[in-house]
């Protein structure tokens, strides 16, 4: 499983930009950015498509089948 979190934070690393500012063009509070990238956060589905929006990230959902 990835780490939600940290692949935002590397991600947000590379293009440069700082929390404020991917909140900002993510349209949500900068808290919660920090709380995701610490991975204290639950954020809906909504929230990291606005972020991987921003970032240029693809979102995959995979199901996994347990027995």
């Amino acid at each position: 499983m990835v780490d939600i979190g940290k692949s935002i934070r590397q991600r947000r690393k590379q293009l440069k930009i700082t929390q404020p500012y991917l909140a900002e063009l993510a349209e949500i509070s900068v808290n919660t950015i920090y709380k995701i990238e610490r991975n204290e956060a639950n954020p809906t589905l909504t929230v990291i498509n606005k972020i991987a929006e921003v970032l240029g990230l693809e979102l995959k959902l995979e199901v996994k089948k347990t027995d």
